[in-house]
Parts: structure tokens; C-alpha cells; sequence
């Protein structure tokens, strides 16, 4: 089954050692030691940069859609509303056909935002593929040349062989090595986390945070970093800081995001047309938006802020 994945692999795994091997050789020739672990982590984030600054269009599509998905849900809603309680195939079937159809015309797809990821995951195993095989000492299948494999296997980053995953870490039992293993694999969790936390307390409108399918991702955000956890046991140190720096750069992209395009009705949009109405840049009928939005949501924080017994007791005595 592993050959079977890796043949699958082939062409992206090319494409991977090449980037790999020409940021690696890039910083060979200005001149750092080919062997330092610091030379590989550098060329590790090089591929970071090629790959993520390759997708910036699908991500873009990606904001577009979701924007788009915010505008047809009001009729998404009615369509669900009027297929209500009818559970036979032609109902179920005439309901997704208006579905699709409510899709193509206003031109998005549900699909549309899973694009960068669906993208990187391909990507990922196939950067998996190259560092295990160069941890066997196995020389790849393009640029990642015998030279280059030794290389890899020689390079080592405060301590730690960047070929070596956790549980290689703890059987050497070096525990200063186990220490720095499991902190980056530890970093690796928390920036996955934070990334999804991210956009979800503060780029969400507050209708799609009363909808059911907010609380189920809700759910998911805590039970994804775990399955990055375990994972990282296997992964060699190496993978591990290509996905760190890899959500270390989601984490920028969506800062910048979240600040200039966010999503209408979030937190992050009050904030942004808050600034904006304070330097007189919005108009007459966006700025009576914005302050009506600013007093729903202190209506609704003053309706859901917690009051003590004692302060019940005291409000209710002054009656």
C-alpha cells in the first residue's frame, strides 16, 4: 500500500524535492553549512513559501465564495423550509436540484472554501514521502541526490537529527532531544488550534453562530489538533516545523484577512467599520449601520451578562 501511495505521489513528490533541493542549494552557495539543520529548516520554509504563495489565488476564490455562500443562505433557508418534513427520493432530489441551481447561479459552490486545503494535503504527504525516504537513506525520485540524502541524515537543530520523530526521540533517551521533539510538535498543535480559533470567534457573522453547523464545528476545532497530535509522534522533526511554518503563515493571512476583508456581520467587520467611521470614511447610511449593529450587540451582551444572587437580591429589594 506504501508503494502503491508513493507511485501515486510521483509528480508532486518531483516538484517537492525540487523546490527542496533548490532553496537548500540557494543557501549552500551563499554560504551555509549544507549539513546544519538550521541550512534545511531555512529550505523547509522555503517550500512553505512557494506553496502557500502558490495557492494565494485559491484562497482568494476561497473568501469570494464564502461571501457568496453569506448571500445565498437566506434562500438556502427557504429551499430547506420548503422541502420540510418530506423525506421521499423525489422530494430529496428535487430539493438538491434547487440547490445546485441556487449554486450556479449566483456562481459558488460548498466545496469552494475546502480548496486551499484540499490543495496542501496532496502536497503534505507528498513532502512525507520525500523526508522519509531520505531518512532512510534512500536516494528521491529527482533532485534530492545521494549528496543531498546525506545531508539530510547529518543535519541536526539544536540537538535533534531532523530525520527523528518523538518516539525515536524517547527510545535514545536523550531527554533533552524528547524535550525539544515534543515542543515542536506541541507548537505544531497550538498554531493548528489557533488557526481555526481564529477565524471562528472573530471572522463569523453572528447568524452562522446560531446555526447548528457553527456548534458542530465548534466541536471539530477541539478534536482536529488532537488528531495532529498523535500524528506528530510518527512525523520526523523535519515534517513537523514544514507544518508549523505552514499554519505560522495561515495564521498572517488570515490576520491580514480578518483586518481587511471580514466576513459582514463578525466581530472583526464591526471592528473594521468602526475604525472607518472614525476616520469619516463611511457614509451616512454605513455609519447609522454600524452604530445600530454597536447597540445590538450591547443589547445583547447586557441581556446575557450574569448577575450573582447577592446582586439579585440587592436589585430586587431597591424595586
Amino acid at each position: 500500500m506504501y508503494e502503491f501511495f508513493q507511485t501515486i505521489f510521483w509528480p508532486l513528490r518531483w516538484l517537492v524535492e525540487a523546490v527542496l533541493a533548490l532553496w537548500h542549494n540557494l543557501f549552500e552557495f551563499l554560504g551555509m553549512d549544507p549539513d546544519s539543520g538550521l541550512t534545511w529548516l531555512l529550505a523547509i520554509i522555503g517550500v512553505v513559501i512557494v506553496v502557500r504563495s502558490a495557492i494565494i489565488p485559491l484562497t482568494v476564490r476561497q473568501i469570494k465564495s464564502q461571501r457568496k455562500m453569506m448571500e445565498v443562505a437566506p434562500e438556502m433557508r427557504k429551499i430547506q423550509a420548503k422541502y420540510k418534513g418530506k423525506n421521499d427520493q423525489f422530494s430529496r432530489e428535487a430539493m438538491q436540484r434547487e440547490m445546485m441551481g441556487l449554486y450556479k447561479k449566483h456562481g459558488t459552490s460548498p466545496f469552494a472554501s475546502c480548496l486551499p486545503i484540499l490543495v496542501q494535503m496532496p502536497i503534505f504527504f507528498s513532502m512525507y514521502f520525500v523526508l522519509r525516504a531520505a531518512a532512510e537513506g534512500s536516494v528521491g525520485v529527482g533532485l534530492m541526490t545521494e549528496r543531498l540524502t546525506n545531508s539530510f541524515n547529518n543535519a541536526v537543530l539544536f540537538g535533534a537529527p531532523i530525520r527523528m520523530n518523538f518516539g525515536e526521540g524517547w527510545e535514545s533517551q536523550n531527554w533533552a532531544v524528547t524535550a525539544f521533539l515534543g515542543a515542536i510538535m506541541i507548537l505544531m498543535v497550538a498554531s493548528q488550534f489557533f488557526t481555526q480559533k481564529q477565524i471562528m470567534s472573530k471572522n463569523v457573522s453572528d447568524e452562522t453562530k446560531a446555526s447548528p453547523m457553527y456548534r458542530q464545528q465548534q466541536i471539530l476545532l477541539y478534536i482536529i489538533p488532537f488528531a495532529f497530535l498523535f500524528s506528530g509522534f510518527v512525523f520526523p522533526l523535519a515534517l513537523n516545523l514544514y507544518w508549523f511554518a505552514s499554519n505560522l503563515w495561515t495564521m498572517g493571512q488570515q490576520a491580514i484577512v480578518i483586518n481587511k476583508m471580514p466576513t459582514p456581520g463578525s466581530e472583526a467587520w464591526r471592528a473594521r467599520q468602526a475604525r472607518l467611521l472614525a476616520k469619516g470614511k463611511l457614509s451616512e447610511d454605513e455609519a447609522r449601520a454600524v452604530e445600530s449593529a454597536q447597540a445590538s450587540q450591547e443589547r445583547q451582551g447586557q441581556r446575557q451578562q450574569p448577575m450573582s444572587a447577592k446582586r439579585a437580591k440587592r436589585k430586587g429589594g431597591n424595586k
